[in-house]
This record gives C-alpha cells, structure tokens and sequence, in this order.
C-alpha cells in the first residue's frame, strides 16, 4: 500500500497548491472585481496545438497489491478548442513491473494508447489568464493496453479507462512544464487491475497560443421615425436657424473690421454699446503684454498689431524700455524655457529697433526661463513678454 499512498499524497499537494494559485489570480477580472470567462474568438484550426514529450514511472495494483516501478516515456500531440476545452492523443510507457501469477513473469512489456478529453479548470472557474503561471487541468482517459511479458507469453490487448490531473507550468509563451499523474483501469489476463503513472516533461505551444475576447459592440439606437410634418417642419427650422447664424457672422465681421480700423488705425479707443462703437479717452496701459503660442518664439498677427498699436501711442519721449520674456514652467525642461524666454524677448526688442525705429540702447531684453508668476491656473499667460516704458 506504500506506493499507492505516495501517489494519493502527492495528487491531493498538487490539487491544494494549484488552488491556492488559482485563488490568487487578480488581472483577468473586470472594473467591478468580477471573474471574467469569455466570450472568446473562436480559434482556427492551426492554433493552440501543443507537443508534450516527458517521462517518469509506471506501476501495477493488482489483487490488493502494487508491483515494483517501471519505466514509463509520455509523448502526446493535442488542441485546445476554448480556454477550458481541449484533447490530445498520447503513447504512455515502455515497461512495467507487476505481480507475478497466472505463470506469467512480473516484468513486462507496457504501450498505453490513449485519447483524453482535458478540462482547464483554473481557466474555468478564475477566468482565462495568459500569464497564469500554474493551470489545473484534470481529464478523462479511454485508450488501449498492449502488453507483452517478458517469460513470451502471448500479446494481450485490453480496452482501458481512467482519469488523470495535469499540472501545467508556464515557462514561456511557447514553452510550459507539466506534471501528469494518470490511472486506468481494465481487465486483464489476471483480472482486473489498475495502471497508474507519474511523468514530467515540457509542453511546446505551437503557433497562435493565446486567446483573444470578443470586443464589445455598443448597440445601434435606431430612432423613431418622424412624419412627414414633422420632418419638414424641422427642415424649415433648421434652415431658419442657419440664416440667422449666417447673419450674426457677417455682422461680428463688420463690428470687428470697423472696431480695428479705429482702434488701430486712428490711435483711439472705443467701446460697443447698443450696437455702436462709443469713442473713449484713449488709455495706454503699461506694461503691455504680447502672447506667444506654444514653443514659438515669433508673435501672431493679432500680437503684432497690439505690438504696433502699443509702439505708436506709448514710447513718447521714453528714456527706458525693458523687455521682459518667459515660458511656460509647466512645458518643457528648465534649460528649454530659458532660452526659449530669451528668444522671445529678443525678438520683440528686435521688432521695435528695425520695424518701429526705437533706438536700440534705450532697450534691455532679458528671458526669465519658465514660470508661472503670471497665472498659475492659465499657462497661456506666462507664454508672454511684457514691454515696460520708463
């Protein structure tokens, strides 16, 4: 009974460590913490095959007793349809050592023949997991015996049933370790008697061996269909509606154009009330500020005309003019916005020497890196150089 007890310690090892492992699995659940278990693409036909080549050792439990152990090598081809759900077809064994009776010796030739009908069970009960490093996979065994004993007594052939628990370690993608232990069970020239093994090998994935969900596919909303009243009566709306936005565009565009011609042109200061443009005491605020876009070190075109507005009715007899440029702290490495900030600032002191004719020694210019003294809240802002006239 010694053999038999070593081999149900070891299953019952393996089926509690297996489940601890499987217990363990925290990445194929979904955002509320539930198990995810398909639905999964179905495969073609040359994915998730496998190759398992290993050995290990044989033995015999006939008439209340296990002989001695033999020698047993484990080769089998098989495929998983689902990740729950597969088969293989396998040759178990090379010799064996039983009871001696019936004239026979204990020693025999063993060919186990077999096909098994596998079920992940990790796979089912946790949820399918690629990475999972130990998948319990037991099965159900049918096969046949062929078996010939050493003394040349004749060939005998049985039909055998049995079940068996895989143990499949990931190594790889395309390479695992497993362990099998297996029993069948037949009648033989004895009478009845059970074969169980114990092997080890390595598993080799064979093309595509991973599995891929569906995606999920929101469904179409089809609306209810209007009537024809109803439909035209939108139409005519909608129509409505576009001629009035076309109306406010081309009266923003007038209102604009008129207010840049006084403003910028005339040198005064309006403001809009009750659709007209008021004239104002012309105030010119320092210092001025002229935004940059992101990562530039030129002004755009509106900038430019605030540049030339604020040159022509703010220098006036001015002894100083300081040029202050910066970058926003929140883009870009320190190294970056400081030089970037003194780009900046050179190029509006260049703007106002060449373009506006201010004499280059009454201006300083100078770039204080990144910063957000500006705004904090709004980096446009420290995208700016200010212009101060003393």
């Amino acid at each position: 009974m010694k053999g038999i007890k070593t081999i149900f310690v070891a299953v019952a090892t393996v089926l509690a460590v297996s489940l601890s492992a499987g217990a363990q699995e925290n990445n194929n659940r979904d955002e509320n913490g539930k198990i995810v278990r398909g639905a999964y693409e179905t495969n073609k036909f040359w994915d998730n095959w496998f190759i398992g080549v290993g050995g290990g050792v044989n033995n015999t439990y006939d008439n209340g007793h296990f002989g001695d152990f033999g020698i047993a090598v484990d080769a089998n081809v098989g495929k998983w349809f689902t990740p729950s759900v597969g088969a293989r077809l396998g040759w178990l064994g090379i010799n064996n050592d039983g009871l001696e009776n019936a004239g026979n010796s204990g020693r025999f030739d063993y060919h186990l023949f077999h096909a098994d009908l596998l079920w992940n069970f990790s796979n089912a009960v946790s949820g399918y997991k690629e990475t999972r490093f130990w998948d319990l996979v037991p099965y159900a065994r049918f096969g046949g015996l062929y078996y010939t004993f050493d003394n040349g007594n004749k060939n005998n052939v049985e039909y055998v049933v049995g079940a068996g628990l895989l143990n499949d370690f990931r190594l790889g993608k395309h390479v695992d370790l497993f362990l099998d232990l297996s029993a069948v069970a037949g009648h033989t020239v004895s009478g009845f008697a059970v074969f169980p093994s114990a092997t080890a090998g390595l598993v080799f994935n064979l093309g595509k061996s991973n599995w891929d969900r569906h995606s999920t596919i929101t469904p179409v909303v089809v609306p209810v269909p209007y009537s024809l009243e109803q439909y035209n009566a939108l139409k005519d709306k909608v129509a409505a509606l576009e001629k009035e936005n076309a109306d406010l565009k081309s009266r923003i565009a007038a209102l604009e154009s008129d207010l840049y011609g006084k403003v910028y042109k005339e040198g005064q200061t309006y403001v809009y009330k009750n659709g007209e443009f008021i004239e104002t005491e012309s105030v010119i605020s320092t210092p001025a500020a002229l935004y940059f876009d992101l990562g530039k070190a030129t002004l755009s075109e509106r900038e430019l005309a605030h540049l030339e507005y604020f040159a022509q009715n703010a220098f006036g007899d001015a002894k100083e003019i300081i040029v202050t440029g910066a970058a926003d702290s929140k883009t870009g490495s320190s190294k970056y916005n400081q030089t970037l900030s003194e780009k900046r600032a050179n190029y509006v002191k260049d703007l106002l020497v060449k373009k506006f004719g201010v004499a280059a020694e009454k201006i300083s210019a100078n770039g204080v890196g990144g910063t957000d003294s500006y705004s904090a809240n709004t980096p446009f802002k420290n995208r700016v150089v200010t212009v101060e006239v003393k």
